[in-house]
């Protein structure tokens, strides 16, 4: 996401690296951690109410959760490596930072994904191979996104910012018990539109949370070429909260969303939240990573995996073997369900295409429906078996 420049230079891949030795979560006091690298509870007086309710069994549940959608995410690879999904991208590190939001969200809550939001589509109730129908290319979307608030994948970078403050503004004229929500990345925080959504979103006092994953990489270039700043910061420039978490840290991103989620439901106005995590796949399966960032970087973020983490935590507590064997073929039956399923789609007949222009019949779409069945019936039936040629 975001402007592409690769370096290629002796000077500006020594500056790279330079930059990234700088990008360590403990260089970033203002960081909201609750769940530390060890897997040991820390208190935040602020925050750590939110949490107050995750107890050993919700806590098995948020495991459960980022297993699934982990699971998931690498079928969808194989499958995507295989010829049967065009494109694919990939959430593999960012588990935490969706399971953790999704999980705060309340069903009446409205969310504006992008493309790589399949933990927070888990979290929602979409039944998982609804996401594969759009990268298998048989639909532009896959699901209704009224039934359980959750918008289609939006490919066009931060367009989903702006949706989602004009959902906002709707909840207000409503008067509805509800927030919206809006998913991007942080090279998607370069585009104008995020801009022109926290203008909108500040100047209404609109009930949206902003929720930045920043996997540190917009495609081939990192945060620090796109912002000078911590990406949380910019919020006190349209006059509103801006909080950096730890996006590895399941607990504590799940609490930051509950107080955002609760500030901007009691009318106090638009949240940003930053969570700080760590792309560790692709950007998508057309992408090559290892072209433009260092295996040592990859290496230190992999020791500060979301499901180690909690893992540790809870096995620490008491949870023995039998739980992570009882996820791990749930998520490999879940794996193989999903397999059959994909495979199983058809694409749709071309004329159905014509029937999604417009809500409803229109007459220029029907003289070209016309024209489509003429042109197809001029041509002459042949044998199949080679006859008639």
């Amino acid at each position: 996401m975001g402007a592409e420049h690769l370096p290629t230079s002796e000077f500006e891949i020594a500056e790279l690296e330079q930059s990234l030795t700088a990008s360590d979560p403990a260089d970033a006091p203002d960081m909201v951690q609750l769940l530390d690298a060890d897997g040991v509870l820390q208190f935040d007086a602020r925050f750590s109410p939110f949490a107050e309710h995750l107890d050993a069994e919700a806590l098995r549940g948020l495991y459960r959760d980022m297993f699934l959608i982990r699971r998931f995410d690498q079928e969808a690879t194989a499958l995507q490596r295989q010829g049967q999904l065009a494109l694919w991208p990939p959430l593999l590190g960012q588990e935490a930072a969706q399971i953790g939001s999704g999980r705060a969200l309340l069903p009446q809550d409205y969310v504006f994904p992008t493309y790589r939001e399949h933990g927070v589509a888990l979290t929602r109730g979409l039944q998982l191979s609804s996401l594969l129908q759009l990268f298998r290319g048989i639909t532009n979307g896959g699901w209704d996104p009224r039934e359980k608030n959750f918008h289609i994948y939006t490919l066009v970078l931060a367009a989903q910012t702006l949706h989602a403050v004009g959902y906002a503004m709707g909840i207000q004229r409503d008067q509805e018990d509800a927030v919206s929500v809006a998913y991007f990345g942080d090279g998607a925080s370069s585009e104008g539109d995020v801009h022109e959504s926290m203008v909108f979103a500040a100047s209404n006092q609109s009930p949206v949370v902003f929720f930045c994953q920043n996997n540190h990489w917009a495609i081939s270039v990192p945060t620090e070429v796109q912002s000078r700043i911590p990406l949380s910061n910019r919020a006190s420039g349209y006059g509103f909260p801006g909080i950096r978490v730890d996006g590895n840290d399941v607990v504590a991103v799940h609490a930051v969303t509950r107080w955002a989620l609760e500030h901007a439901r009691s009318g106090k106005g638009p949240v940003l939240i930053e969570a700080f995590t760590y792309r560790m796949s692709a950007h998508t399966t057309a992408d090559d990573p290892t072209k433009y960032r260092l295996s040592s970087e990859e290496a230190d973020w992999r020791q500060r995996d979301p499901l180690a983490r909690l893992a540790q935590h809870l096995r620490g507590a008491g949870t023995g073997d039998r739980f992570f064997d009882e996820v791990a073929a749930e998520g490999e039956a879940m794996a193989s369900a999903v397999r059959a399923e994909v495979l199983a789609m058809e694409g749709p007949e071309f004329e159905q295409s014509f029937d999604t222009v417009y809500a409803d019949p229109h007459p220029l779409v029907a003289e070209e429906l016309a024209w489509h069945r003429k042109y197809e019936a001029g041509f002459a039936d042949t044998d199949r078996s080679g006859e008639g040629n």
